[in-house]
């Protein structure tokens, strides 16, 4: 009986949900399951379209507390989305005229971070420039704003891959609209080296033979994007790694190789890519285990025709 009543409220409060619009679980942050709840039941969105013109119009504008890449310090500055432009604009000055950044949608991701923000309404939005991962890390005192912000973000992601992928249903285009990292967390790395034969300085480089010691780093995997930060709300990464399928070349190893020194944390991983290995050591067993896992599901994916030209472009940064 008690499914039944939620079925048929579900069908009434939820009758109008937005493809596009997220829908939290248990394993979301607390805000955007509290903003759910509200947006159903006390703002009734989901019946009344017209109410979900803050996030479906496909123009936003307003002011966000962002943090300065150098200096650490949230300032309030003006952003503006425009889906006719493609982008997301934030301004250093209210009186400017041109933007500080324009982040493309076609690259954009966005992804609530409070615990590492120090925020509950904290918002990592990530785009890419120069095929290297800019990070943005932003709140707002209100949650329900917040949200919004996160809605309209997915609203333009949703319309721009409509465009790009005519023939695709929604079911297919709403799990690229945002992602979560499969994971995060400290580990230690070997380098940065010096140049290697054939290779240019800066590059994340790993010889087995090399005796120098390991550097605690914070580590984020998107996707197939592994990224590497001296703290964990650095604007840019220290160096980012591509990886790719098993068929492909790419494996992942539970171990260093036995030559390795240097490192202070005792659970080593080896990642093999066609070009080089990195070595990293991670500090407990059930660490190894989660980043093993996150880096395993990863590997036995198949690519697809649109990660190949990512390899192929990829950078590596120092």
């Amino acid at each position: 009986m008690a499914s039944h009543g939620n079925d048929v409220a579900r069908a009434t409060y939820e009758s109008q949900v937005p493809s596009f619009h997220y829908r939290p679980t248990f394993s979301d942050c607390h805000l955007l399951r509290e903003q759910w709840i509200r947006a159903k039941y006390e703002r009734q969105e989901f019946t009344n379209p017209e109410r979900q013109e803050p996030y479906s119009a496909g123009y936003r504008e307003g002011f966000l507390w962002k943090r300065g890449r150098d200096n650490g310090q949230f300032l309030s500055r003006k952003f503006v989305l425009t889906e006719r432009e493609g982008a997301l604009k934030y301004f250093n000055r209210n009186d400017a005229k041109e933007p500080k950044a324009i982040m493309k949608i076609e690259h954009l991701n966005a992804t609530f971070q409070p615990a590492k923000i120090g925020h509950p309404h904290g918002l990592q939005v990530t785009y890419l420039r120069d095929n290297s991962t800019r990070n943005v890390f932003v709140y707002h005192e209100d949650g329900k704003e917040m949200v919004h912000w996160f809605n309209a973000l997915r609203a333009a992601r949703f319309h721009y891959l409509q465009v790009a992928f005519p023939g695709a249903c929604d079911a297919d285009l709403v799990p690229k609209l945002t992602r979560n990292y499969l994971k995060e967390g400290y580990m230690e790395k070997t380098g940065p080296k010096g140049p290697a034969s054939g290779q240019p300085a800066g590059h994340w480089h790993t010889d087995p033979q090399q005796t120098e010691g390991f550097r605690k780093r914070w580590f984020t995997m998107d996707d197939r994007r592994l990224m590497y930060f001296k703290d964990p709300l650095d604007a840019f990464a220290r160096g980012e790694v591509f990886i790719g399928s098993r068929e492909s070349g790419y494996t992942v190893l539970d171990r260093l190789p036995p030559s390795t020194q240097g490192h202070h944390w005792p659970h080593g991983i080896t990642i093999v890519t066609p070009e080089r290995r990195f070595l990293l050591a991670c500090e407990t067993e059930s660490e190894q285990r989660a980043w093993l896992d996150a880096f395993r599901k990863v590997v036995d994916r198949p690519m697809l025709p649109q990660e190949y030209a990512v390899e192929a472009h990829f950078k590596h940064k120092p």
